[in-house]
């Protein structure tokens, strides 16, 4: 039935797909942030689509501790003309008074086209994205959170330290000021133990970067498109250990090579992941690195744009 590149409340990046299979509607959502997730229902009237999300609500007593978990729907209701969709939000209170409206925005994503033969693939002059030395050409996506990026003999490294008995720091991504459009991205990235980050490609695809090391290979762990393509296995290195990556995104389809071994061959992308920066599947952008969770570090990142 379509995939639709959502603008959601606030301004954030969203998505949601619709399917027909056997006489049934289903859906999936990426809300902002997080993971690709299904829906409770759909259902359309006309040139109407309704998608009804729930939202979980803990209940604490005085002391923390849960004591009932209450689960309120709400309901999108999309007006579609031509390849837009106009939606209003219907939220209600957790505290069962009243409900929220918020209106928001789609566009239907083109249809994706076949993947590329990446044999014929040509490449330009290779791009060295990190000197070095400092931060020339990197810049956070949001002013407004702490840095904790620099440079340091050859690596760029991510030290998002929390201060014990403060409040949390929200520490920022980096991402480059060039964009770019297809691609081939070769680096070395390490983490520490339960250490996790992430590589977004055109600053929407996260390639995720974390400790797997011994674990079933899934789409939230080392080399996955969080939360849609799983990779088909897990050559991760321990803790502590450079590791590299080549990855290559061409047609809205991505192949990634983990520690030599292809873990994601020439799959689609079917839309954006949590945390981009946009939801357009066409427009250039950025490499952004994930630091908002804990250490890491990058080398030798280098980029060939694909030439057209």
């Amino acid at each position: 039935m379509g995939h639709w590149a959502l603008t959601i409340p606030g301004g954030g990046a969203g998505w949601l797909g619709v399917t027909e299979q056997g006489g049934y509607y289903d859906a999936s959502v990426m809300w902002g942030g997080g993971s690709v997730v299904p829906t409770a229902s759909v259902f359309i009237e006309d040139d109407t689509l309704y998608v009804v999300r729930l939202n979980e609500v803990q209940r604490r007593d005085a002391d923390g501790k849960v004591v009932r978990t209450q689960h309120f729907p709400e309901l999108l209701q999309g007006q579609i003309v031509g390849r837009r969709i106009d939606f209003t939000l219907h939220r209600p209170n957790t505290n069962g008074r009243g409900i929220r409206r918020d209106t928001f925005s789609g566009v239907r994503q083109p249809d994706l086209p076949p993947a590329p033969d990446l044999k014929t693939l040509k490449f330009g002059p290779p791009i060295e994205l990190f000197n070095g030395r400092d931060l020339t050409g990197w810049r956070l996506t949001s002013p407004h959170q702490r840095n904790g990026w620099r440079a340091k003999n050859g690596v760029l490294l991510n030290d998002p330290v929390q201060e014990e008995d403060k409040p949390r720091i929200s520490y920022g991504n980096l991402r480059t000021d060039r964009e770019f459009e297809d691609f081939n991205l070769k680096l070395e990235t390490m983490v520490g133990p339960d250490g996790n980050s992430g590589i977004y490609l055109r600053g929407i695809y996260e390639v995720q970067v974390a400790d797997s090391y011994g674990r079933a290979p899934n789409s939230h762990g080392m080399g996955g498109i969080y939360s849609r393509i799983a990779p088909t296995a897990n050559p991760s290195k321990p803790p502590g250990e450079w590791q590299t990556f080549d990855i290559t995104l061409a047609d809205r389809h991505v192949t990634v090579i983990l520690n030599g071994q292809t873990i994601i061959d020439n799959q689609p992308l079917l839309g954006c992941t949590g945390g981009a920066l946009w939801s357009d599947p066409l427009r250039p952008g950025p490499i952004y690195l994930q630091g908002d969770h804990t250490s890491v570090s990058y080398r030798n990142l280098v980029l060939r744009p694909v030439l057209k």
